[in-house]
């Protein structure tokens, strides 16, 4: 049996009358890529946040490797990396200064070089922000999660707006958190990035989880239940072909 990490239950978060997350219960499992997907209002990103702690929740129980959130959210703030998009970093610090910053506020003492090489920044060390491109920044984004040295990651759309090198290179930074053992969850509107990289998905709408398992198994279920695409797939898509044409190495 896998350890669970992550348990939620009958999870409820009202604002007024509207119910934007209706009593829905999963766990997440150690070490695993778990994706929480679904269309733009669902209620995931409510979700996500009410586990990180940065949202009240209505009613139901969420347990965070073993703490209660209920009785001890500091201490699970203190085990979770939570991406910031790059309107949260000061603007005039550089990237080894935002880290130190960091490092303070977590009274930590992560390295900064390590954590940069870790993401392929180490180049862009005395660099702003500011004067990075959108891959760059997603990645250092990744790279401030891990500053605690925590158990779980929290990743939201983290390859919006990326170039598939940038993608792709994102994806394998991913995985190689995974590895480390550090269980990753994560939101994205690409279904082929939550294919390739999701151990489980838990497809939610309007407040509801409405499936939930492995994608080959939800793959699988669709076809079962007679479903044929329009259009036959070939082994590879358009992506493939410019990855295959302009190569893996990022453009930056």
């Amino acid at each position: 049996m896998r350890r669970t990490i992550i348990s939620v239950k009958d999870l409820v978060k009202n604002y007024g009358n509207f119910q934007a997350v209706k009593s829905i219960s999963f766990d997440v499992y150690e070490g695993e890529i778990f994706g929480l997907l679904g269309p733009n209002g669902a209620g995931k990103s409510t979700t996500l946040e009410i586990i990180e702690t940065l949202r009240t929740k209505t009613s139901g129980e969420v347990i965070v490797d073993g703490i209660d959130l209920d009785k001890h959210p500091t201490e699970i703030k203190k085990i979770v990396g939570v991406q910031l998009q790059a309107s949260g970093y000061y603007p005039g610090l550089n990237l080894i200064q935002l880290i130190d910053l960091f490092n303070g506020l977590y009274n930590k003492n992560a390295d900064a070089m390590q954590l940069l090489k870790m993401v392929n920044l180490e180049d862009k060390a005395k660099s702003q922000l500011k004067e990075l491109s959108g891959g760059q920044k997603q990645r250092f984004s990744v790279a401030t999660t891990l500053i605690n040295d925590p158990r779980i990651i929290f990743l939201d759309e983290p390859t919006t707006g990326l170039d598939p090198q940038a993608r792709r290179s994102l994806w394998e930074l991913v995985k190689n958190i995974r590895e480390k053992g550090t269980t990753v969850i994560i939101t994205t509107h690409y279904m082929d990035e939550a294919e390739y990289l999701c151990d489980r998905v838990a497809i939610i709408d309007k407040g509801n989880i409405i499936s939930l398992g492995t994608p080959d198994k939800m793959i699988d279920d669709l076809i079962s239940s007679g479903f044929e695409r329009p259009k036959e797939m070939k082994m590879a898509n358009l992506e493939d072909v410019f990855i295959n044409l302009t190569g893996h190495s990022l453009r930056e």
